[in-house]
């Protein structure tokens, strides 16, 4: 295996890619463009502010603006910008980018069968897949051709799935249903979302382990933020279940401790009580136990201010995201870079909701990135 380097050969191999990425992150919009937009009126405001940032050329021969015009204009230019950045490596950060793009895969793979199964049309559902986990058009294609049964999903595994980058992902998870029993017509009997979280589970396990052998500052500061993914993960689950049959006692040990990835700060102990949780009284329990979970827990417990969870968790993903800027010769900023533009475009496309219906009270409620205002930085600085 070979490995990113240290101090005396990491820019032989990657020191270029790596002050690319860097140069992109002055691209994020300033406190001062967050402002102006939470000022505006109209959505063609909205566009003009957003002329003087780093989305210019993005927006630049759209007509009218609306949120998922916005969306899909700057999910492009992200995508643009991974991709170069992606022609420019070599194994091993080339490996390590294409990772990131495994769980897009897995996202598209799932929506085109989840589309399949509800006969919606085929192109209606390519449109909505995310570009960083497009395949072949003819791949794209064939998924949804074959019939809703049982030997028809083995046949799209055996003949199109198992050619992808993914589909070592979809055979571990046929051979574990395999193994407790089950009939190959698993694909079309199990949920959707419980396939999808088996195959995200196998995925952060096998980056997890790539970027572990991949050793020193990548193997630090990646491996710690696939931990912490994975067990919001193993908390997503647990929370999500409630109210559905995963949650039955029988269920409980089996089926959805099987979700749980084999790795983080709540593996193995925590995610060995998280599946003995019945309701949400027990899982704060449960994560009272964990200090960095605890106060996560106690804000969507609280609801205070509006927040739930999913906010909680993007506030902390974006603490940590940022603070992977901070170290030299790593891969984890292209990671965290991916991850922030994300968080970014989510603030767009709810700042622009807010504005085009009037609901400028909510208009403030987003998660800034490399903000001069953050939480975590304010209580830095009294420090």
């Amino acid at each position: 295996m070979s490995t990113p380097g240290n101090m005396a050969t990491f820019n032989i191999l990657h020191g270029h890619v790596e002050s690319l990425v860097r140069g992109m992150r002055s691209s994020f919009l300033a406190d001062a463009d967050y402002h102006h937009l939470t000022q505006c009126e109209t959505l063609d405001d909205v566009r003009l502010n957003l002329s003087e940032t780093d989305y210019e050329d993005a927006l630049a021969d759209m007509n009218a603006l609306i949120p998922t015009g916005l969306q899909k204009a700057a999910v492009d230019k992200l995508v643009t910008e991974f991709q170069f950045l992606r022609t420019q490596a070599i194994d091993p950060l080339a490996k390590f980018l294409d990772f990131i793009t495994y769980e897009y895969m897995i996202e598209n793979v799932m929506l085109l069968l989840k589309g399949t199964l509800s006969g919606r049309d085929i192109n209606e559902l390519i449109a909505q897949c995310h570009p960083l986990g497009m395949f072949k058009e003819s791949t794209m294609r064939s998924i949804p051709t074959f019939e809703s049964t049982p030997r028809g999903y083995q046949d799209l595994y055996q003949t199109v799935l198992v050619d992808t980058p993914v589909g070592p992902y979809f055979s571990m998870f046929l051979q574990e249903t395999a193994g407790r029993g089950e009939v190959s017509n698993v694909l079309e009997e199990v949920e959707i979302e419980i396939i999808k979280s088996s195959l995200i589970k196998y995925w952060i396990e096998d980056f997890a382990k790539y970027v572990d052998s991949l050793g020193g500052e990548t193997a630090t500061i990646m491996g710690e933020l696939l931990k912490v993914r994975a067990d919001t993960n193993a908390i997503n689950i647990t929370l999500n279940s409630f109210g559905t049959p995963l949650n039955e006692p029988a269920m409980r040990a089996s089926d959805r401790k099987r979700l749980y990835p084999a790795l983080g700060h709540l593996y193995p102990a925590g995610t060995a009580m998280l599946a003995d949780v019945g309701d949400e009284d027990e899982l704060g329990r449960v994560l009272e136990l964990f200090p960095q979970y605890s106060s996560i827990w106690n804000i969507h417990a609280a609801g205070s201010e509006g927040k739930s969870i999913d906010d909680a968790f993007y506030e902390r993903d974006v603490q940590m995201l940022e603070l992977a800027f901070e170290g030299q010769m790593h891969f984890a900023s292209f990671y965290a870079y991916v991850k922030l533009k994300e968080q970014e475009i989510r603030n767009l496309v709810w700042i622009s909701e807010c504005i085009l219906q009037s609901q400028k009270d909510e208009i403030n409620k987003f998660v800034p990135v490399f903000s001069f205002n953050s939480g975590w930085r304010a209580s830095s600085k009294k420090r």
